[in-house]
């Protein structure tokens, strides 16, 4: 297998300012928590929008995110909705320090990416929320990974504010879509539709450039 992967991202790393803190280290704007970076610091040697065939949804009371929800898909693909993305190109072990980053793991997870492609997907051992890896194709011949949860969460949780507006700007950065276009997107998903949140969603949206 190549030594370079990528990985798709639908939730903050939207924004690429938010992933490279993954990657070099730092602490996202909006967030509380500081991320010690991957061993190699080296940026992403491209990157592409994407959409993939699994429903979004928001989950979880993340800490980190002013005790809001967070993004999941779905492990069951969807044959009438999809979810933005974007996708990065990483070395494998850029993406397993990724992984174990996202994961709030003290060491990298052990991972047969050969195996994550034969099968579709692989549970992780001894992750945190985000223990499921999803193979999504390829990309110029190179695998397409991303991760959710092996179970669905519920119930489901407005993000905070400051979250969904890094997935905001993620969108704007990497897909053409008009402010209202993003507000249909956004409007109806598990964890902002019926929520007061979705009320002052297009001025949120307006807001983020």
């Amino acid at each position: 297998m190549c030594n370079y992967i990528w990985y798709a991202s639908y939730g903050s790393n939207l924004l690429e300012e938010r992933f490279l803190c993954y990657i070099r280290g730092g602490k996202p704007l909006g967030a509380t928590k500081t991320y010690q970076g991957c061993v190699d610091k080296s940026l992403p040697t491209a990157k592409k929008g994407l959409e993939i065939p699994y429903r979004i949804y928001f989950a979880k009371l993340a800490k980190i995110w002013s005790g809001g929800g967070v993004a999941f898909i779905h492990k069951e693909m969807s044959a009438s909705e999809v979810t933005l993305a974007c996708m990065y190109r990483i070395s494998k072990e850029q993406f397993y320090d990724v992984i174990m980053q996202e994961n709030g793991l003290t060491q990298r997870p052990e991972i047969e990416l050969d195996k994550v492609i034969a099968q579709g997907s692989v549970i992780l051992g001894k992750a945190g929320w985000y223990d499921q890896l999803l193979y999504l194709g390829k990309q110029n011949g190179e695998p397409i990974f991303t991760f959710t949860a092996k179970e669905l969460f519920q119930p489901y949780v407005a993000p905070h504010e400051s979250y969904l507006g890094t997935i905001i700007r993620g969108i704007k950065e990497t897909h053409a879509l008009t402010d209202e276009e993003i507000f249909d997107y956004l409007a109806v998903k598990e964890g902002i539709k019926n929520v007061p949140l979705r009320a002052d969603l297009k001025k949120l949206i307006s807001s983020k450039k």
